[in-house]
């Protein structure tokens, strides 16, 4: 029985593509991608040591994924590891990848205040810096948001940043109203697939369809049913089968809401939307 999901189009707006579990198999794991019609891959960058290795992999492999772009920045978990001159050294990499139609915005940035030992001053310092780079850039952000939504919807209301995504997103309805309001989109995907996951499932059941992108957060979050089968690591050839849970729990086709969620993902980041512009795609065909 073929996989009535494969005729549609899909974007994974947060894959991990350069982690060290996809190190030896990412040829495979891009060709599996792509033959189950997931179009679209950002690649979020963690750290300084990773930037250029993700331009390199979304231009190697852009043409097996026509949407494979990335971001720059530097994750909150990797803030022990960062020194406060990557700032400018991120700074100088923005600069040379704006004439890359690859690269998208800056992320993944956030805070994380569940994870112990993190100095949440450290955090602060290197997610407000970042935040700065964008508004001067007005690039979009990919957001880390662990246990520190109202921090970080404080941080955003000071700056004019234009747009992002809101990564794996787990807080409340009315801090999710305050992200839309502030033009960013939030992701969903496999954490939703969890029957004990009441909270995101009201959240993917309530919030307006035009506020919602599918993820993986490859090889992270995997789903329930994948756990299930031996707990392997997720990948993005894996989001047509997590996408067709999202929208059962929605309640709409697959049809719908993968027109849906690839529109959202080309608002939240128009240099993604430029890049497919001149590329075949279903979604703007129809």
């Amino acid at each position: 029985m073929s996989d009535a999901s494969t005729e549609l189009t899909w974007v994974d707006t947060h894959c991990h593509l350069d982690a060290p579990e996809f190190r030896d198999t990412l040829s495979e794991i891009v060709s599996r991608a792509a033959s189950k019609s997931v179009k679209a891959i950002l690649l979020p960058t963690v750290q300084a040591s990773d930037w250029d290795q993700a331009k390199n992999l979304a231009n190697q492999y852009g043409n097996q994924i026509p949407g494979l772009v990335y971001t720059l920045g530097i994750h909150p978990l990797y803030i022990n590891q960062a020194q406060e001159g990557d700032i400018d050294i991120l700074k100088n990499q923005i600069e040379q990848s704006l004439d890359d139609p690859r690269f998208v915005g800056i992320g993944e940035i956030g805070l994380d205040y569940f994870i112990e030992g993190l100095d949440p001053q450290r955090q602060e310092y290197f997610f407000h810096k970042q935040l700065d780079l964008a508004q001067q850039f007005q690039l979009p952000v990919i957001l880390h948001v662990r246990r520190s939504q109202d921090a970080i919807l404080k941080a955003l209301r000071k700056r004019k940043v234009p747009s992002g995504i809101a990564h794996a997103f787990n807080g409340s309805h009315q801090q999710a109203e305050q992200f839309i309001e502030l033009g960013f989109k939030l992701g969903f995907g496999g954490a939703a697939t969890y029957d004990r996951a009441l909270q995101i499932r009201r959240l993917l059941q309530d919030l307006p369809l035009d506020s919602i992108v599918t993820e993986t957060d490859a090889p992270d979050i995997p789903s329930a049913w994948l756990k299930g089968e031996g707990g392997r690591f997720n990948e993005p050839a894996l989001l047509p089968r997590i996408a067709r849970q999202l929208a059962g729990i929605r309640g709409i086709s697959e049809e719908v809401f993968s027109k849906a969620v690839w529109q959202n993902a080309m608002q939240a980041l128009p240099r993604w939307s430029s890049l497919m512009a001149n590329k075949p795609n279903p979604q703007s065909a129809s």
